[in-house]
């Protein structure tokens, strides 16, 4: 996937795409928009009312004018409290609920890609995707589209009543202000190119120390820790130094606002009082416009950092739309449904390629019967895992058909072809979880008394009992706390209790040890039992009884037949045979 992104600073098709999500949530946007037109509204109070308060009350010595004047400016201070808090609670609010929308549906679609987007995309792009730039777009209605609504409509009305009271104190207040637009202006590109710069090293730094956290055995293993650490010193170097560009840009705008803020009251100080004096203004007025210029500055200046907020909230916006409009998940165009699927399989002429046509499986024809077992045996890479992955479509085939019950499995709906079919895999995957959820997945058709059942029947009850807390023992991430065949164990009673009509097992022994290797050859057996199985074998020994063995080489079948029809012919298994038997006898 992309990590570019088009580098508009407004993009309004995208800007409404984004407010559609808004949608559920009308009356609080609306609401909140409210808020920031009243809040514009009373930042005009103050003011004026300490205008009144220096020409009626301080100016004649009226104590009794002054402390009725206090209290109202006290009572207008705590009405504006309450509806800043108010705005800002309900922007954040609205921002809250938007990502979590969002959220839920770009994990959705994560969910559904194919396993080839994963092959091809880091991992840890993905995670930035769902979590820091979705954090991002938040920002857009708690400190983005709202506050610069806001803020605009709070310069309006302050420059529009600086006219209306007095005409050339508003000139002269204004003079610098072009020169301030002009900076936030140049202020604006700088900090929207670094802040891209910053997001692309966000996503390199999250794909790095994802990657290195979970092979972290391997860069031990092999000493690799100084090395790893030289090339993350890199990768955060530019992380730090794209941060340092965003730094750089505000240590100078802001210096540049400030001066450009007392020139406006040096201009307002030298042409007011002369004003004053010739009784053309009131001191009360030129106090009135002192504090509006520091009410115009400060949103003009923050308006450089919102727009900055918007910004950043467009490019994240962007990156996760792009993840969303990805079409990379398997057409789900079947329309059959079946409950009572036997599991008779056909591969009829089947070709397939990860990439274009660099053929991993050639010309594959082959039928199972129902509760028969199928065995692959082949040197590794030659295409024994592709034709298990083909089975539950997880990846597509190029040529060819693949048939359950005699129906294209392109004509079975995809979630009902998956329902019937159970995978143990060689590297098993067990989440930071406890052991009764790693069987279950959450599944509310399973009960616990299926899961013992389950484990009894596999023969792994006796250690899950003894682990502490039994099946709500956590086993951390990945199943670290348990043995490579206690973990293939779960795996294999994961696949027993969602009962499926075909099974299958790629390379379940290849990495456990002999005494794990009879829990596992036992596990074997009642999982296979008078159901469809494919196993793709790395030890010959655990599939002497299996119905048919397909012998792969380079994507195609070179040998078909069971065992002994194998041994005789004394060819391609045959050499196979006696070479590992060979090995396990010198052993």
């Amino acid at each position: 996937m992309a990590d570019s992104v088009s580098g508009k600073a407004f993009d309004i098709p995208l800007f409404k795409r984004i407010m559609t999500y808004v949608n559920p949530y009308k009356r609080m946007f609306y609401f909140t928009a409210i808020l920031s037109v009243v809040l514009a509204v009373v930042a005009l109070v103050r003011p004026i009312l300490i205008q009144q308060t220096i020409d009626e009350n301080i100016k004649t010595f009226d104590a009794n004018g002054l402390l009725i004047m206090t209290m109202i400016l006290i009572g207008f201070l705590l009405l504006e409290s309450i509806l800043e808090y108010l705005f800002g609670y309900l922007g954040n609010l609205l921002g809250q609920k938007v990502i979590r929308d969002l959220r839920n549906q770009v994990f959705q679609h994560v969910l559904n890609f194919r396993l080839k987007h994963f092959d091809n995309t880091p991992i840890g792009q993905l995670v930035t995707r769902t979590v820091s730039d979705i954090e991002t777009i938040a920002e857009l209605f708690s400190g983005g589209i709202l506050v610069i609504i806001g803020d605009l409509l709070k310069i309006a009305t302050i420059i529009s009543y600086m006219f209306y009271k007095q005409w050339d104190l508003a000139i002269m207040t204004l003079v610098p202000v072009p020169f301030l637009f002009l900076a936030t202006s140049v202020f604006k590109k700088v900090i929207k190119k670094a802040f891209q710069e910053v997001r692309e090293e966000v996503a390199k730094l999250n794909t790095f120390v994802q990657e290195h956290v979970t092979g972290m055995s391997i860069v031990q293993v092999f000493n690799r820790e100084e090395v790893e650490m030289e090339r993350f010193d890199e990768i955060n170097k530019n992380h730090r130094n794209a941060h340092i560009k965003t730094v750089w840009a505000y240590s100078v705008f802001f210096p540049v606002v400030d001066i450009l803020q007392a020139a406006s009251i040096s201009l307002l100080v030298w042409y007011g009082f002369k004003e004053v004096a010739e009784q053309h203004a009131t001191p009360g007025m030129l106090f009135s416009f002192i504090l509006f210029i520091y009410m115009l500055y400060r949103p003009i200046r923050q308006l450089a950092d919102r727009f900055n907020t918007l910004q950043m909230g467009m490019v994240s916006s962007e990156r996760v739309f792009k993840l969303l409009d990805t079409q990379d998940s398997t057409l789900n165009s079947g329309t059959i449904t079946t409950k009572d699927l036997k599991g008779n399989i056909e591969f009829k002429n089947v070709w397939f390629a990860y990439n274009n046509e660099d053929w991993v499986l050639k010309n594959i024809s082959f039928k199972i019967e129902r509760g028969q077992a199928l065995a692959l045996v082949g040197a590794t890479g030659a295409g024994k895992s592709s034709i298990i992955n083909l089975i539950g479509r997880y990846y597509e085939i190029n040529k060819g058909d693949i048939f359950i019950d005699g129906i294209n499995i392109k004509d079975i709906e995809l979630n009902e072809l998956r329902k019937h079919i159970s995978v143990v895999l060689q590297d098993v995957f067990l989440f930071s979880d406890t052991v009764y959820n790693n069987i279950t997945l959450y599944s509310n058709n399973i009960t616990e008394e299926q899961v013992i059942e389950a484990a009894k029947k596999v023969g792994a009850h006796d250690f899950i009992s003894k682990l502490p807390n039994g099946y709500q023992y956590n086993v951390k991430e990945r199943g670290a706390l348990l043995s490579a065949g206690q973990r293939q164990l779960i795996s294999f009673i994961r696949a027993y209790v969602h009962q499926p009509e075909i099974l299958i097992l790629d390379e379940a022994t290849s990495s456990i040890d002999s005494e794990s290797e009879a829990l596992i050859q036992h596990a074997t057996e009642v999982l296979t039992k008078d159901r469809t199985s494919i196993i793709v074998a790395h030890r010959l020994s655990t599939i002497k009884n299996a119905t048919t063995i397909l012998v792969i080489d380079k994507g195609e079948i070179v040998e078909q037949g069971n065992h002994n029809e194998l041994v005789k012919k004394n060819g391609y298994y045959k050499k196979l045979y006696d070479y590992q038997f060979k090995n396990e006898s010198l052993q």
